[in-house]
């Protein structure tokens, strides 16, 4: 499942940084002009291989002087790890299509990144392919060090034979707003028709909240970053909302306290999840599911909706000698032709402006796939810099102590974390 491999792949543990965060590794031993042969990452799910290995094929075809040696991304506990250590001992690859933005900053940090916005047209050309949605991937002074690749924007699945049997509108389920979410949540419980209504992950790990309180916040809040100018935003009313929403959920027992060890939608341990287009595959055969945009407190249309990007990027990174011939693969690679062969071949939405027009005849016939393509262009990324991990677990370890257990108030937990975030955001 692309979601577990993404969640897993995401744990950047403060260990496995601390191995890298002081090594001084990395240093550009090319520059923009050289070209020649390059190696590349890519990730190592299948339908991401089957991609990755036509792109290359490709582009060798046409470039018998610039070849590319592409290969899946070595095994190790998490991705982040491994290009860690890889730029720490400085033979990271030219580029990596596995980048996660919450790593961005910290491989920044250890020299390993190259400065995309320093190579001619290169700001102008992720602008170009991107638009708005861009800006939320430039550091905190303004420069691209990842091209903004594809996202897997987040929206809420559930199962319409449950739904049906609990005596609900399997084709027009009341999940727009707060007060209909949860009342429909009860009536799917007190059916029996499955344990838990929803059952986000209730672990303490960091990027469990980009699961359930962030793509509420995107939507609540009209699209905002939790954390914007070295400064967190949530502790508002959009944030206190959402916490509210998601404690009385846990409280009603209406979601569970405890992980469970497997597919909770697909086992039919709950009646509703937070997926991104991946899911599409995975429950194909398995699930009658339907799709709506996540809940906000007041009904919004669903072309006002924003949610969680759960995006990976593209980095080069500065042990490539050729960093020429990488830029230009870098754009082949990101073409409105190899956008298209991306949908085709993963689901996965390209992170560019127009997507749903651009690609009309894909989505029209791949229907499943419309909604997460309108939904890609209102994402909410994680917050930039080198201490975006140690930002998120703060917030996550307030929220589990007040939102999930019930242990602190959610207002005063919410308040808490922000003035922590708010010192960290400004460490260097």
């Amino acid at each position: 499942m692309r979601r577990r491999t993404v969640l897993i792949t995401a744990i950047v543990a403060a260990g496995a940084f601390a191995l890298t965060a002081c090594s001084g590794g990395g240093g550009s031993s090319g520059t923009s002009s050289q070209h020649g042969p390059i190696t590349i990452w890519y990730s190592n799910n299948e339908q991401e291989v089957a991609w990755g290995k036509q792109m290359v094929a490709s582009w060798n075809a046409a470039h018998p002087k610039e070849q590319v040696k592409g290969q899946e991304i070595p095994a190790g506990k998490t991705s982040e790890e491994v290009i860690g250590a890889a730029i720490t001992a400085g033979n990271a690859p030219c580029l990596i299509y596995n980048t996660a933005p919450s790593a961005v900053g910290q491989f920044e940090k250890q020299g390993g990144l190259v400065d995309l916005s320093k190579i001619s047209g290169a700001s102008s050309y992720i602008q170009a392919r991107s638009g708005k949605v861009a800006e939320q991937y430039k550091n905190t002074a303004g420069d691209y060090f990842q091209m903004p690749w594809k996202s897997n924007p987040v929206v809420i699945f559930y199962n319409k034979d449950m739904f049906k049997k609990a005596g609900l509108d399997p084709n027009n389920p009341k999940l727009s707003t707060y007060a209909d979410f949860i009342a429909t949540s009860k009536k799917l419980v007190a059916a029996g028709v499955a344990p838990n209504a929803i059952l986000p992950a209730p672990t303490s790990e960091f990027f469990q909240s980009q699961f359930d309180f962030y793509p509420l916040y995107a939507a609540e809040s009209g699209g905002k970053q939790i954390v914007a100018n070295n400064k967190s935003t949530f502790a508002d009313q959009d944030g206190y909302d959402v916490a509210d929403f998601w404690a009385t959920l846990y409280k009603d027992k209406l979601a569970g306290q405890e992980a469970y060890n497997g597919d909770a939608f697909a086992d039919g341990k709950a009646a509703m999840a937070i997926v991104g287009p991946w899911a599409v595959a995975v429950y194909k055969g398995k699930v009658n599911w339907g799709s709506v945009p996540v809940p906000t407190k007041e009904a919004k249309p669903a072309s006002d909706v924003w949610t969680f990007s759960d995006a990976k990027n593209i980095g080069l990174y500065s042990a490539c000698k050729n960093q020429g011939t990488a830029w230009d693969v870098l754009k082949y690679s990101t073409s409105k032709a190899e956008d298209q062969k991306l949908l085709e071949l993963t689901g996965q939405m390209p992170l560019r402006t127009d997507l749903a027009t651009t690609y009309a005849d894909y989505f029209k016939a791949n229907p499943a796939y419309k909604a997460f393509g309108d939904q890609a262009s209102r994402t909410v990324e994680v917050p930039p810099g080198p201490n975006t991990v140690e930002m998120l677990q703060a917030f996550r370890d307030a929220w589990s102590k007040s939102v999930i257990f019930g242990k602190q108030d959610t207002k005063a937990a919410l308040d808490a974390a922000a003035t922590k975030i708010n010192t960290i955001a400004k460490q260097p």
